[in-house]
């Protein structure tokens, strides 16, 4: 096959704490040699320049939702893939909120038959974009099994069945607030050593809270969720990790409250792990003013204060990983009242430019601070290797241009969906090529 030559480009590396400028040699899906300059170069290379581009470990996420199946029409997995592959992203893992949800070992071999399919014929789904992504291209599909049937928070599923099918680990729709449930899957999921990943919500405390509750919700009118809804039910879980000593991932984090209750659980050497989403270390309540629906998160984004919180335990590591949840909805989804749009926007081709620009161009995150929470953390979160710009590894690989202007539009994403409060907008920094 032909070799690729990377020119004076700037290699991060989490793993190996690497932030340099470099010529990298790629061959046959390996790494081959990486130098400051590198001569002996093989016949049949492709050289290329990549002065002022970004070479980093593959990006990965933790969780996001597709629409296949059961909602198509909001999301399949080809574009699904695609748009991953678009933003930069070697390895994503969907969450198990479809129709029929992922609670049987059945739904789990159809997905992965199915991915596996895109990757040996490299050609999308009917009805989606062209095939702009090649077949070795395509990120590798995780996927979050079920803990309850049909994810309705009652009864658990087959736990040992799902994780022998090839699940990454457990996971729901919505917060577990039955205590003895949460008690017994700990219990029932210690020996299987799969990662268990909750989202942490009193939804008594939350009522019908659309946006967290303080003064921005008093001025824009409308219900607020309080903080307490959050971080009581993250304390609660603590109790019962401190009790189980099974390992957990907290989900969606979006308090400074909730960093604090993490921070102390953590210094106590509790097996814990958590996340907070993109678009909280991004936006905080003050957005919320343009009532644009794709605003309507869950969690709701936080205040000044708890946005300034979240970066700083993501930078000290308190907070694992930033994750994507991109969550696709249809136009008609929501093109409805702020309170009465469906919670989620999608993110994979706009997490790393704007991440880019607003924390590591303005000089808050290092860029290896960033790669790393985008890249080797939440591998880490899911018991996975992270990838690692070496000789003679594997190439799971972005390259990005930080530089490079784009318009967020309908016809310029790769996803079926374009809820988010970007689209319109003109960009910079984008996905040059993934290796995976």
């Amino acid at each position: 096959m032909t070799s690729i030559l990377l020119q004076q480009v700037r290699v991060i590396d989490p793993v190996s704490g690497t932030d340099k400028i470099a010529d990298v040699l790629l061959s046959n899906g390996y790494i081959q040699f990486i130098a400051s300059n590198i001569f002996d170069i093989p016949s049949n290379t492709h050289i290329q320049d990549c002065r002022g581009l970004v070479l980093g470990t593959g990006l990965v996420d933790l969780y996001s939702h597709s629409g296949e199946p059961g909602f198509e029409e909001r999301e399949t997995l080809s574009s699904l893939l695609q748009a991953a592959a678009a933003g930069g992203f070697t390895r994503i893992s969907i969450l198990p909120d479809t129709s029929p949800s992922i609670d049987h070992p059945a739904v789990v071999a159809q997905l992965l038959q199915k991915t596996h399919g895109y990757k040996n014929t490299g050609t999308p789904e009917h009805g989606d974009k062209g095939n702009e992504i090649s077949a070795s291209s395509y990120p590798y599909l995780n996927i979050w099994g079920a803990i309850t049937l049909e994810v309705a928070g009652k009864q658990m599923t087959e736990l040992a069945e799902l994780a022998v099918a090839g699940v990454v680990g457990f996971a729901d729709r919505q917060p577990l607030e039955n205590l003895v449930l949460v008690r017994r899957v700990l219990e029932y999921l210690q020996p299987l050593a799969k990662p268990i990943a909750l989202w942490c919500c009193d939804r008594q405390l939350m009522g019908n809270g659309v946006m967290r509750e303080g003064v921005d919700s008093i001025r824009f009118g409308l219900p607020g969720n309080p903080a307490a809804s959050e971080t009581s039910a993250i304390a609660a879980l603590i109790e019962l990790v401190a009790a189980m000593d099974t390992p957990v991932h907290i989900m969606r984090v979006s308090t400074a409250r909730s960093v604090e209750v993490i921070a102390a659980a953590k210094a106590q050497n509790l097996p814990i792990t958590a996340s907070t989403t993109w678009m909280h270390l991004l936006l905080d309540t003050q957005a919320v003013k343009s009532y644009n629906s794709s605003l309507r998160l869950e969690p709701p984004l936080g205040t000044p204060a708890d946005l300034q919180a979240l970066r700083q335990a993501v930078r000290t590591g308190i907070i694992d990983a930033i994750a994507i949840d991109h969550t696709p909805y249809t136009y008609e989804e929501k093109t409805v009242a702020f309170a009465e749009a469906p919670p989620g926007a999608i993110g994979f081709e706009l997490a790393l430019p704007l991440l880019w620009q607003s924390l590591v161009e303005t000089g808050e995150f290092t860029a290896l601070e960033l790669w790393r929470a985008l890249s080797s953390r939440p591998a880490e979160c899911l018991n996975q290797t992270p990838s690692a710009i070496a000789p003679e590894q594997k190439a799971e690989l972005t390259l990005f241009d930080p530089q490079q202007s784009w318009k967020v539009e309908r016809q310029s994403l790769h996803t079926l969906s374009d809820n988010t409060p970007w689209l319109g907008q003109q960009l910079q920094g984008k996905v040059v090529q993934i290796w995976c």
